[in-house]
């Protein structure tokens, strides 16, 4: 989906905090501009205390997790000399920082990624050495880290996050992936900034993500504009301005969506009491999932109805409190009896009738998906001006993945109905009905089209 399953105590708990109050703009003094900004403040601290920030550490509220890391790639202060690594396997907002880098005279480096996504250690590390920043002052370099894949459901080592800081860096680290599902300590990895959504960790509200940032790091950051909320004193005409105050309110442009803060505040409350149990609870569906779809065969030929591609676990825990080496979901392709790849659009729409909800495509992650459906060199071969379609006729399919996700929502029955569906498929009978249903759609969208 995308996003995690909101709980209905959390609407209602919201729903009821708004019947009852009036809040204001937060730029304001007036007495509910004074709740709004109690209210944002409370939540900053739960952000902060979740994530088990030592002092020193700051939230910028954003949009989301791509707006946090806009808000970075936008004012950080490459140069000539400066260089940017980040790994293949990540999202594209990850990526888009290159265009910032570029611009101002940075080297962009990319850590290849393995088979199963993610990157090998010692690889990594031996770019970031060569790459290294030759002045921290002069060159400033920025390493970005993909906590978690969102397709490859890789985990990389958070280890090299003291490692790059060591040879100067500052370090980044996209946890919108491994955030919802997986504890995740500032104390013990103190990343320079980290981006998050808020939706993907416990479904509402939308809308709403943060930086969690180190102050220092912060005043390093040279925005390119300013906005409304983030200066105290502007000339008009003339060239002189004076930021706000308080570090955080320079870098969240215009009002936050302060009606939304409280829900921040309840949804970690909620989702601190679940994290303990979780990674255990999603170990076990994901272990069935993986053993069930991979034993699956068509009643025709025998031949294998999927193909996992993503990481699997190297065990499953045991026990409250462990951590898993791998994410909570599964990449993969269904497979026709002869072996060919069945189109994504006809798997996506046949389990919507189903009500199943199943994500697929590249998942704004390219390097990643490139990577589990083995078509780096067809990337490589791309050019100026080429589209989705263009990619599509020259691999000779349909790109991307299905993507299965776990969170704190999915139960035993969630799983137990995606390998129903998936055991239709194999069946011959049950998959032409659903082929035929498929088709005419596409003939009836086409026809609308005309």
């Amino acid at each position: 989906m995308g996003g995690a399953l909101y709980p209905e105590s959390l609407i209602q708990v919201h729903t009821d905090f708004l019947s009852r109050s009036v809040l204001g703009n937060t730029h304001s003094v007036s007495n509910s501009s004074k709740l709004s900004a109690q209210f944002m403040g409370e939540a900053r601290a739960a952000v902060l205390s979740y994530f088990r920030a030592p002092p020193g550490y700051t939230v910028v509220f954003t949009a989301n997790a791509t707006g946090a890391l806009k808000l970075v790639g936008e004012s950080y202060p490459f140069t000539g000399g400066s260089s940017y690594v980040l790994g293949t396997d990540s999202h594209n907002s990850v990526h888009g920082i290159r265009e910032y880098a570029t611009r101002r005279g940075a080297k962009v480096t990319y850590v290849p990624s393995t088979a199963t996504g993610g990157f090998d250690i010692a690889t990594a590390k031996n770019i970031l050495l060569r790459h290294r920043p030759q002045s921290a002052a002069l060159t400033p370099s920025l390493f970005t880290l993909t906590a978690q894949s969102n397709i490859s459901n890789s985990k990389n080592p958070l280890s090299i996050i003291e490692y790059a800081s060591s040879l100067g860096y500052h370090t980044l680290l996209d946890a919108a992936a491994l955030a919802p599902t997986s504890i995740f300590s500032l104390s013990e990895h103190p990343v320079d900034a980290m981006a998050i959504s808020f939706y993907k960790m416990f479904g509402f509200p939308t809308g709403i993500g943060a930086l969690v940032v180190k102050k220092s790091f912060l005043e390093q950051l040279q925005r390119p504009w300013f906005a409304g909320g983030t200066v105290d004193v502007v000339q008009v005409p003339g060239n002189i301005v004076t930021r706000a105050h308080e570090l955080y309110e320079q870098f969240e442009d215009g009002t936050i969506n302060y009606l939304t803060l409280p829900a921040i505040t309840d949804g970690l409350r909620f989702l601190s009491a679940y994290l303990p149990f979780l990674p255990l609870r999603l170990s076990c569906l994901l272990k069935y999932l993986i053993t069930s779809l991979s034993s699956l065969k068509h009643d025709t030929t025998g031949t294998p109805v999927v193909r996992i591609l993503s990481r699997t676990p190297s065990r499953t825990l045991k026990s409250v409190g462990e951590q898993s080496d791998a994410g909570s979901l599964i990449a993969l392709i269904f497979l026709s009896p002869t072996g060919e790849m069945i189109p994504n659009t006809f798997i996506e729409y046949s389990a919507s009738k189903q009500k199943i909800s199943l994500r697929t495509g590249c998942m704004c992650n390219p390097g990643g998906a490139a990577a589990l459906l083995g078509i780096e060199d067809d990337m490589r071969k791309l050019y100026t001006g080429v589209t989705l379609k263009d990619f599509e006729a020259a691999v000779g399919r349909e790109l991307g993945v299905v993507r299965i996700s776990l969170g704190l929502a999915s139960n035993f029955q969630d799983a137990w109905h995606v390998v129903q569906f998936a055991t239709s498929i194999g069946k011959e009978e049950s998959r032409r009905a659903m082929w035929e249903r498929w088709s005419q759609s596409q003939t009836a969208e086409v026809g609308q089209a005309v």
